[in-house]
């Protein structure tokens, strides 16, 4: 009996420990230091070897301006013998605080001095001065313990100082050469360099760091010179600067990997440089032995063709998609070219059957659950197009059931709420939006949440949702790329829908449609309508974005630009364009952008 109440005193103590420590630690964080600081007096009195809570004491009474308080405390502690080195670093900031540089320098120095008898005090003492920007006495902790101890490394610590201090070039080489030795991954090295690099050729810094490199590159033949480049080039926008590096690595690694041109390739595809892109993908299929690298890289030629195609153009391709079929045949490891072509066929050649029968066929090969889930997405995409529902709604489904809880799943249920929508079946659509508003892909999300409410607004005023129906049909027939039919099938809900709700929507999608067809100046009119006649509308905000987009990328107004993505800034904080409005404005603004 007495054990039991011995174990249950000690575990009362413990759990009152647990929540010293929590309320301490809690109020410091929320800058309420009249109250941490008497926990922190409890937990130190409680714990006299437990350094944390002396330096959480230390942190209170400075932030009290306690300054004798904390003079007291940290004097004790060192006349109590073998003090924790950091402890000369706290009294020493605790004079410096109150502008006595001296005898903040005489304990800074003490600091100093114990590494020399315990050189693996370095780092500990080191971070301490880093902590509190005393950066010259920071360098001195790391060298000296090196100096001490070879086996000792802290020159990774000491070149991000140096970048800290604002010596660029020292901190460049710094790192530079930590890579060349292998002393740390390129990876680490970059997210450094990333604070100090924008886009820009003409920066300071980039010019420094592109110098540094190309002297370095000249003197040592290591390949880590050319991945330097290439990925300064890169940050710089340069793709074709970036593709001579890699051309130089793939050629000094054999070619033994297409995998970093790959990547470059789609990077300069993503950012629009089609001239590069082609070149790098013509590059891959010329060099490499893969065959499914080389189809890959042959497929986005293929897409970078379709960017602006005319009828010979969509001729030339389709042959180019049935040589590469008969070479390929149907293969379970080439299911992105059966898909391609299928896509092709639907959705730049307006004939779904002969894509519906490539789909079906490829069904029947031996794939895993992800490989069918594609197929059976693509599928169903097509049948769409093709205005054959339910089929479509069938495989859609069954995407969902077999992938519950991937994105793919996700993505099915939202084609499930989107194919009933064209179908005018509004209320399947509004049961499957409700479950992917939570949906981990903000995409997913975000497009579930737009849906849903332009199902619920219009289904509330208009009992009948016959502009809703006139909506779906226009946004169906967007999607099979009859847009001129499109336009003037919003052109009626304009007309006949005044004042309701769906008119927001109709002059949104209208205007994305104009854009498509390059009449940049009616889809510059539809936003401002949907700004000046619905600013508190859920629409205000894409429309903002939207008009932004074509001032800044189209025509080359970018002051303009910037007052559309400050709207959104300023006005419109939980936007899902929040992110990408402040980017864009910080860069017309002309702030250095990582």
């Amino acid at each position: 009996m007495r054990r039991i109440f011995v174990l249950l005193i000690f575990l009362l103590i413990q759990t009152v420990a647990a929540q010293d420590d929590f309320l301490a630690k809690q109020y410091f964080a929320d800058g309420d230091y009249d109250k941490a600081v008497v926990f922190y007096e409890k937990l130190v009195e409680q714990n006299p070897r437990r350094t944390d809570y002396a330096e959480g004491l230390v942190a209170c009474y400075q932030q009290l301006e306690r300054y004798s308080d904390a003079e007291k405390f940290l004097l004790d502690k060192i006349d109590l013998g073998k003090a924790y080195p950091t402890f000369y670093i706290e009294l020493g900031y605790t004079y410096a605080i109150q502008n006595q540089s001296e005898k903040a320098k005489a304990q800074y120095d003490k600091a100093i001095s114990i590494i020399d008898e315990n050189p693996n005090f370095g780092y500990g003492i080191g971070f301490r001065f880093q902590k509190y920007a005393i950066l010259d006495y920071a360098l001195k902790a790391y060298s000296r313990a090196m100096e001490l101890n070879p086996k000792l490394d802290y020159n990774f610590q000491m070149a991000r100082i140096y970048g800290e201090q604002g010596d660029i070039e020292k901190m460049y080489r710094s790192y530079i050469k930590l890579i060349i030795e292998e002393k740390s991954s390129l990876s680490n090295v970059l997210r450094n360099f990333d604070d100090f690099i924008t886009s820009d050729p003409e920066n300071d810094n980039n010019i420094k760091l592109k110098t540094i490199l190309l002297e370095g590159a000249q003197k040592n033949p290591n390949l880590r010179w050319n991945e330097l480049l290439s990925w300064l080039f890169v940050q710089q926008k340069q793709y074709n600067s970036a593709f001579r590096q890699e051309k130089a690595i793939f050629k000094r690694m054999d070619g033994s990997s297409v995998y970093r041109l790959k990547n470059l390739g789609e990077l300069a595809l993503e950012d629009s440089d089609l001239e590069v892109a082609q070149s790098i993908f013509e590059y891959i299929v010329e060099n490499t032995n893969d065959q499914v690298t080389k189809l890959n890289a042959q497929l986005n030629l293929i897409d970078i063709q379709l960017l602006n195609p005319e009828k010979k153009t969509l001729d030339d391709v389709q042959k180019q998609y049935e040589e590469l079929i008969s070479i390929h045949g149907y293969r379970s490891q080439t299911l992105q070219l059966q898909i391609a072509y299928a896509n092709f066929l639907t959705f730049k050649k307006d004939s779904p059957e002969p894509a519906i029968d490539i789909l079906k066929k490829s069904l029947a090969l031996p794939l895993n659950k992800r490989g069918t889930a594609f197929v059976k997405s693509a599928l169903g995409d097509i049948l769409v197009f093709d205005q054959k529902f339910n089929e479509a709604l069938i495989y859609f489904s069954q995407i969902q059931k077999s992938l519950k809880n991937d994105v793919l799943g996700q993505d099915a249920r939202f084609k499930v709420a989107q194919t009933s929508f064209y179908k005018g079946d509004f209320d399947w659509a509004l049961t499957q939006l409700k479950v992917l508003r939570s949906s981990t892909s903000q995409l997913i999300a975000n497009d579930a949440m737009q849906l849903s409410l332009l199902i619920s607004d219009n289904s509330l005023e208009d009992s009948t949702q016959t502009a809703l129906k006139k909506y779906a049909r226009a946004d169906l027939l967007a999607y099979q790329n009859k847009t001129a039919e499109a336009i003037s099938e919003l052109d009626g809900i304009l007309e006949n829908h005044k004042g309701e709700k769906i008119e927001d929507e109709a002059l949104l999608k209208q205007g994305e449609l104009l854009e498509s067809k390059k009449d940049y100046e009616a889809a510059k009119f539809n936003y401002q309508k949907i700004i000046e006649f619905y600013p508190t509308g859920i629409l205000a905000d894409d429309a903002y974005f939207a008009l932004g987009e074509l001032y800044r990328t189209i025509l080359n107004e970018p002051e303009k630009a910037k007052e559309q993505y400050e709207k959104i800034i300023y006005n419109y904080q939980d936007s899902y364009f929040f992110p990408q409005a402040r980017q864009y404005f910080r860069k017309l603004r002309g702030d250095a952008i990582n």
